[in-house]
């Protein structure tokens, strides 16, 4: 059984839920989540960034780098966190709070040493996301991660 707790927000604050209103699609939509819930915020995830339209590969990068940021939240940042997912005209946003610090302020940015054990999911998550932004204090940690809906298909060069 998933322990969350989902709950959508309009831009006013108020909460709503998913059936009741046509506009639900563009609001905030909130789940805490413990390691328990995991399976619930890749649910959630999954399910908005296909009503983005987002390609399929595209939407399971965007479910992997969100996990493994919950799964850190879980592992250091205090048990748990908070996932927040919203949509931007081209993008999915994904906003993972937790109690924890992160003391490097590059964190994430440069690929981990072969031989080093761990340390990997925020560099990970940094190669398959459009943008990720990171914050830290001593009160918590934010990391928000940007996906673009309709990525461009790749194009292989001519031979």
């Amino acid at each position: 059984m998933d322990i969350a707790f989902p709950y959508r927000i309009d831009a006013g604050g108020r909460t709503a839920t998913a059936g009741r209103d046509a506009h639900i699609r563009q609001m905030l939509e909130q789940l805490l989540f413990t390691r328990l819930g995991l399976g619930a915020l890749r649910k959630l995830i999954s399910a908005h960034a296909e009503d983005a339209g987002m390609r399929p590969d595209t939407t399971d990068e965007l479910v992997l780098a969100v996990n493994e940021i919950a799964t850190n939240s879980v592992q250091y940042g205090g048990g748990g966190g908070t996932l927040r997912v919203w949509r931007e005209p081209d993008a999915v946003v994904c906003e993972v709070r937790d109690r924890g610090f992160i003391r490097d302020p590059l964190v994430g940015r440069m690929a981990p040493p072969i031989e080093q054990y761990g340390g990997r999911g925020l560099w990970i998550v940094n190669q398959l996301c459009d943008l990720v932004q990171i914050r830290s204090a001593p009160s918590g940690t934010v990391v928000r991660v940007h996906m673009h809906a309709a990525r461009p298909a790749t194009v292989a060069a001519p031979s």
